[in-house]
C-alpha cells in the first residue's frame, strides 16, 4: 500500500511535470519579481523625492522606500534563494506549480497593499505582508524538519525577519516609541544571514574555482571556529545596535565585528579570482559587510561619519551586490547553463557597485548631494534593469 510520504512525493513530481518553467523552482518567479520590484520601487521613490509625487501609502515616502527595498525587494530574493537551496540541503523536491504561484501571488498582493495602504488601511497591508513571511517560514521549516537538516537557523532568521516586518508596521503606525526598530532589526538579520550563508558559499565557490585553475596552495578552507566567532560577534554587535543604538559599547562591538569580518574576507583570497567576475563579485559584495560595520561603528562612537552611509553600505552595497551575485549564479546553474558571466552580467555588477559607492558617499558632502543621489539611483537601478532584461527570458525557458 502506498504511504502518505510516497503520495506526497508523487504529487510533487506531477506538479513539477505539469508546471510551466517559471513555476519549477523558487528562484524563477522570486528573482524576477524581486529584481523588477527593485526597479519599480526605486523609480517611485526617486520620483517622489525629486518631483513630489504623492504616494498613496499610509507610510510616509521615506518609510515606504525603506520598507519596500528591505521587506519587499530583499525579502523576495531571500525567498527565491532559500526555496532553491532547501531542496539541495534536504534532497526533497522543490516547491513548484500552484503552491509556488500562490506564495509568489501573496508576496505581490502585499506589495500592492502596502503601496495603496492609505486606502486599504494598515491592517490589510500588514496581514498580507507579515503573513507572507509566516507562510514562507512554515513551508521552509516543514521541508528542513522533515529532512532533519542542520539549516533550521536559516529558517529561524526568516521567521524573525517577518517579526521585524511587524515591528516596522508598529513603528510606522506610532504604536511603539522607536519607529526605526523594525528596519534596524531587518537589516541586522539580513547581514547576519549573509555572514552565515555567504561564509559557506563564498569560500566554497572560490576554492572550487581555484582548484580548477590549478592553484595548489592558499585555497580557502572549510569554516572554522574563527568564522563562528566572527558571526557571533557580528550578531552581538547588531543586538546592541537594535537595543542600544547610540551606546559606546555598541560602537566598539561593531568595530570589533568589522575587524573580524575584514580578516575573515581576507582569508578567502578573493584577489586571486580577478579573472572570473562571477567569483570575484562574491568577494566584492561581502566586502561591504565589514565596510558597513566599520562605518556604523564610527558613527556610533561619535565621529562625523553619517549613519546613513553605513546603512546604505549594508543595503545598496552588501545586500544588493550579494543578491545580484547569487541571482546570476543560481539562475545559470539551475537552468543548466555554463557558470560564466557574459557582458550583461559583468555590466550589472559594475553598475550596482558604482551605484552603491555613489549612495554611500552622497551624505559626506564631497559632491553635490542631489546630483550624487540621482546618479546613485540611476546606476543602481540600471543594474537590476540589466538583470531583468538578460535573465528574465531564461527563467521562462526549459532547463538546458
Amino acid at each position: 500500500m502506498e504511504t502518505r510520504g510516497e503520495r506526497m512525493l508523487a504529487m510533487r513530481k506531477a506538479r513539477m511535470a505539469a508546471a510551466p518553467p517559471i513555476l519549477r523552482g523558487g528562484f524563477r518567479p522570486f528573482f524576477l519579481l524581486g529584481a523588477a520590484w527593485a526597479v519599480v520601487a526605486l523609480f517611485v521613490w526617486l520620483t517622489v523625492f525629486f518631483h513630489g509625487l504623492p504616494l498613496p501609502s499610509a507610510f510616509n515616502s521615506l518609510a515606504w522606500h525603506r520598507h519596500e527595498m528591505l521587506f519587499g525587494f530583499v525579502g523576495a530574493v531571500i525567498a527565491g534563494f532559500l526555496l532553491t537551496a532547501i531542496p539541495n540541503w534536504t534532497g526533497r523536491l522543490p516547491i513548484a506549480g500552484a503552491p509556488l504561484a500562490a506564495l509568489a501571488g501573496l508576496w505581490l498582493a502585499a506589495r500592492i497593499a502596502v503601496l495603496f495602504s492609505a486606502q486599504l488601511g494598515w491592517i490589510v497591508a500588514a496581514v498580507l505582508d507579515v503573513g507572507f513571511y509566516l507562510v514562507f517560514a512554515f513551508i521552509a521549516g516543514r521541508e528542513v524538519v522533515a529532512a532533519r537538516n542542520r539549516n533550521l537557523p536559516a529558517v529561524g532568521i526568516v521567521l524573525l525577519f517577518g517579526i521585524a516586518d511587524a515591528v516596522n508596521y508598529a513603528g510606522a503606525a506610532g504604536l511603539i516609541a522607536d519607529a526605526d526598530a523594525g528596519v534596524r532589526a531587518g537589516i541586522a538579520l539580513v547581514i547576519v544571514l549573509i555572514s552565515l550563508i555567504g561564509g559557506r558559499v563564498v569560500p566554497s565557490f572560490t576554492r572550487n574555482w581555484m582548484a580548477k585553475q590549478g592553484f595548489k596552495q592558499g585555497l580557502p578552507g572549510q569554516p572554522t571556529r574563527y568564522d563562528q566567532v566572527a558571526i557571533g560577534v557580528t550578531a552581538l554587535a547588531f543586538a546592541g545596535w537594535l537595543l542600544l543604538p547610540d551606546a559606546q559599547v555598541t560602537g566598539w562591538l561593531l568595530a570589533i565585528a568589522a575587524a573580524l569580518q575584514f580578516v575573515r574576507l581576507a582569508r578567502w583570497s578573493g584577489w586571486r579570482t580577478a579573472s572570473d567576475v562571477l567569483v570575484l563579485v562574491l568577494h566584492v559584495g561581502y566586502l561591504w559587510v565589514p565596510v558597513g560595520l566599520a562605518l556604523l561603528a564610527a558613527s556610533v562612537v561619535g565621529s562625523e561619519i553619517p549613519r546613513t552611509a553605513a546603512i546604505h553600505a549594508f543595503t545598496a552595497g552588501a545586500m544588493a551586490t550579494m543578491i545580484l551575485a547569487m541571482m546570476t549564479r543560481a539562475t545559470l546553474g539551475h537552468t543548466g547553463r555554463a557558470l560564466k558571466a557574459n557582458a550583461a552580467t559583468a555590466l550589472a555588477y559594475v553598475l550596482v557597485t558604482l551605484g552603491a559607492i555613489a549612495r554611500v558617499i552622497a551624505p559626506f558632502g564631497w559632491l553635490d548631494y542631489t546630483d550624487t543621489l540621482a546618479a546613485a539611483g540611476v546606476l543602481w537601478g540600471l543594474a537590476f534593469v540589466v538583470f531583468v532584461a538578460a535573465y528574465g527570458p531564461i527563467v521562462f525557458r526549459e532547463r538546458k
